[in-house]
């Protein structure tokens, strides 16, 4: 089991900065974009086609996501992919799926 370092997020500036990521990531639509980010670089409009959402509304989304380095974009020709910053998002969305697909405990 791994051991978290609370030390990391004692001070208020931390807390909120954590509390925004997890709002971010706790909108559904938001959270299937990170999703479908995670294997390989995405453009904008096979999110949309793969999500059946619009491509405006993906597009507003990424803003978001990237405006607090959850996702990055990649320019390639005159598209843009969209990518994980890093591996913690992946370690946090694993994390998080293998705690849902966990048995309920009775206490």
């Amino acid at each position: 089991m791994k051991v978290v370092k609370l030390e990391r997020v004692e001070s208020e500036e931390s807390i909120a900065q954590l509390a925004d990521m997890f709002r971010l990531m706790g909108d559904a639509s938001r959270l299937s974009i990170i999703v479908a980010c995670l294997r390989e670089p995405v453009s904008v409009g096979d999110i949309a086609k793969q999500l059946d959402l619009s491509p405006s509304l993906v597009s507003h989304h990424l803003r978001l996501l990237r405006a607090a380095r959850i996702l990055k974009g990649e320019r390639r020709g005159k598209q843009m992919f969209y990518s994980a910053c890093d591996k913690h998002i992946e370690c946090v969305i694993d994390d998080m799926m293998a705690h849902v697909g966990e048995p309920d405990v009775e206490d």
